[in-house]
This record gives structure tokens, C-alpha cells and sequence, in this order.
């Protein structure tokens, strides 16, 4: 039996609540799509200076792309 996926980052939702697609996201970095699909979809987690950059192209803190563990 596998472990379910953990999900670490809210990359898709923000990505939704802004009305912005992965694609968007894409050309804004300059970074392959399948890049920030993976990140949407927390196949791999972005770098903290990626982390920043995207908060910076989506407006919100960086904090706001994050999962708290506090609940869990």
C-alpha cells in the first residue's frame, strides 16, 4: 500500500483564487511548464528562490504558497 501524496505547497489554489494559469506562471519565470506542474501538483517542491519569485508574480507573501504543519 502506498502513502498518499503530502501536499506542501498551495502553488494551484493561489494560482486559481488569482485567475492565473500554469502557463502564465510558465512564461512570467521563464521556466518549462512541466516545471510548474509538478510544483502544482507537489511532485516537486519549488527552491526557496523560486518560492519567492512566484509569490512576487502572484502578489502575495510567500507564506500564502505554503501548508502550515501547525494543524497537522
Amino acid at each position: 500500500m502506498t502513502e498518499s501524496k503530502r501536499i506542501y505547497n498551495r502553488i494551484k489554489a493561489v494560482l486559481a483564487e488569482k485567475g492565473k494559469t500554469n502557463m502564465w506562471l510558465s512564461d512570467t519565470l521563464k521556466v518549462h511548464p512541466t516545471t510548474v506542474s509538478k510544483w502544482c501538483t507537489n511532485d516537486v517542491q519549488p527552491t526557496m528562490e523560486s518560492l519567492f519569485r512566484i509569490a512576487e508574480a502572484l502578489e502575495v507573501d510567500a507564506r500564502e504558497l505554503l501548508i502550515s504543519r501547525k494543524a497537522i
